[in-house]
C-alpha cells in the first residue's frame, strides 16, 4: 500500500471514531444535566445504536453493495449526520433531542461497515495491514475524550458543545470521503442478494454446533452488562464527583489497544475458553469495583474498573470474532460476522440498554442515584453468565499466526 493511501485511510478511521467517541460517551451525562432525563429516556437514546445496528445491513446490502461507490455513500451519510448532530446540540428538551439522535444513528451505524469496505478494498494483505490503520480509530476516540476533559465541558454543564464539535468533524469527514480511493459496488450487474445473506441468516447453521451455540447465547447475554457501562459509566463518574471523567475514561480505550496487541499471545498460550472466561470475569470484577469505589480514597477502584475495559472487550468480543471466523470457514465468514454483530450490538445491547435504564430508575436518590445498588446487579449477572459458560462451553484450540 502506498504511503499516501495509508495516511488517507488512517485519517478516515481517526475521524470516524472521533465523531462517535466525541458525543456517545457523555450523552448520558448531557441528558441528565440538561433535561433531567430518566433512566428510561437514557435507554431510549442509547438504544438508537442497537436499532441502527439492526438497520445497517439493509442499507449496506440493498444500497451500498448494489448501486453506489462506498466512499460516496459514506460522504453523503456524514454530511447529513453533521446537520443532525448540530440540531441535537440545539435541542431544548429530550422530546426534541430524541428524533435527531435516532435519525443520526440510523445514518451513522452503516458507516462503520463502509469505512471497513473502503479500507479493505485498498489492502493486499488485510490481516497484516488493517490493525495498524484501525488503531487510529481508537486514537480518535481517545483524543475526543481528552478534549472534553481538557475543556471541562462536564463540570461546567456545556456538553452540548460535544455535538457541535462532532458536527464539524462529521462535515469534514463527509467532504473528505469524496476524495478517498474509489470503492465500487461489490455486486456485479444482475447479481442478486437475498434477505438471508443481508442479515447473515445463512450462518445460522453454525448454531448446530453446541459449543458455538453456547458462545452465541453468552455473547448476547454479556451485552446486557456491557450496555450498563456505555449508558451509565460517565453519568456515574460525574455524579460521584470524579473530575474530567471523560478524560479518565480514555484509559479504557488505551487499555483496549494494549490488550488487543497481547490477545494473540493469550489465545496461543491459554486457549480460547480461558481467554473468554477472563473476559467475562473482568466484567463482574469491574462492576464490583464501581459498586464499592468512590471519588475519594477509593478512586483507584474506579480507575481500575475503567482500565479493565481492555480485558472486558478484547478478551470476550474480539476473541469471539476470531472464534466466529474460525468456526465459519470461507463459506459463511462474512455472514457469520454479520450475524454475531446483529445479535450482540443489535439484540443484546437493545435489551441491555432498556434494562439498564429501567434499573437506574429504581434507585434514584435526592442527590442522584444509589450507584452501589445499581452496579452490584450487572456484577452478579456477569458472574452467573461466567458460571454457566464455565461448565457448558467446550474448549477449542485456535492458533493465531503472527504476521
Amino acid at each position: 500500500m502506498k504511503l499516501f493511501t495509508r495516511l488517507q485511510l488512517s485519517f478516515l478511521f481517526f475521524l470516524e471514531f472521533f465523531i462517535w467517541g466525541g458525543w456517545f460517551v457523555t450523552m448520558g451525562t448531557f441528558l441528565s444535566q440538561n433535561f433531567s432525563a430518566s433512566g428510561n429516556e437514557l435507554a431510549m437514546a442509547y438504544e438508537t445504536q442497537s436499532i441502527g445496528a439492526i438497520i445497517a445491513p439493509f442499507i449496506i446490502g440493498l444500497i451500498a453493495d448494489r448501486y453506489f461507490a462506498a466512499q460516496k455513500i459514506l460522504g453523503i451519510l456524514h454530511l447529513l449526520g453533521a446537520g443532525l448532530l448540530f440540531l441535537a446540540g440545539e435541542s431544548d428538551s429530550f422530546t426534541q433531542f430524541y428524533p435527531y439522535i435516532f435519525m443520526y444513528m440510523l445514518l451513522y451505524m452503516p458507516t462503520l461497515a463502509l469505512v471497513n469496505s473502503v479500507a479493505f478494498h485498498q489492502m493486499k494483505n488485510p490481516s497484516k495491514e488493517f490493525a495498524s490503520i484501525r488503531v487510529l480509530g481508537s486514537l480518535g476516540w481517545i483524543i475526543a475524550g481528552l478534549t472534553i476533559g481538557y475543556l471541562a465541558w462536564e463540570s461546567t454543564q456545556l456538553l452540548k458543545y460535544t455535538f457541535y464539535m462532532t458536527s464539524l468533524a462529521s462535515a469534514i469527514l463527509g467532504t473528505y470521503s469524496f476524495f478517498l480511493p474509489n470503492t465500487p459496488p461489490k455486486l456485479k450487474s444482475g447479481e442478486k442478494i437475498g434477505l438471508k445473506e443481508i442479515l447473515g441468516l445463512d450462518a445460522l447453521t453454525l448454531l448446530k454446533d453446541r459449543s458455538y451455540l453456547v458462545f452465541f447465547v453468552a455473547s448476547v447475554l454479556v451485552c446486557i452488562p456491557l450496555a450498563f457501562y456505555y449508558q451509565h459509566a460517565n453519568q456515574f463518574l460525574n455524579e460521584v464527583g470524579m473530575k474530567a471523567a471523560a478524560s479518565k475514561m480514555v484509559m479504557g480505550q488505551i487499555s483496549e489497544v494494549f490488550f488487543l496487541l497481547l490477545l494473540p499471545l493469550f489465545l496461543n498460550r491459554y486457549g480460547l475458553k480461558k481467554v473468554l472466561i477472563f473476559g467475562v470475569l473482568a466484567w463482574g470484577l469491574r462492576y464490583l469495583l464501581f459498586a464499592y469505589g468512590d471519588a475519594g480514597e477509593n478512586t483507584w477502584m474506579l480507575l481500575f474498573g475503567i482500565i479493565l475495559h481492555g480485558i472486558c472487550y478484547d478478551f470476550f468480543f474480539v476473541s469471539g470474532q476470531i472464534y466466529t471466523d474460525f468456526k465459519a470457514g470461507e463459506q459463511f465468514k462474512s455472514s457469520a460476522q454479520g450475524l454475531i454483530t446483529l445479535a450482540t450490538y443489535g439484540l443484546g445491547m437493545l435489551i441491555g440498554f432498556r434494562f439498564a435504564g429501567w434499573l437506574t430508575d429504581q434507585y434514584v436518590s435526592e442527590s442522584g442515584h444509589y450507584w452501589d445498588q445499581i452496579w452490584i446487579q450487572p456484577a452478579i449477572f456477569s458472574f452467573v453468565i461466567l458460571i454457566l459458560f464455565l461448565f457448558s462451553f467446550k474448549n477449542e484450540t485456535i492458533k493465531i499466526k503472527s504476521t
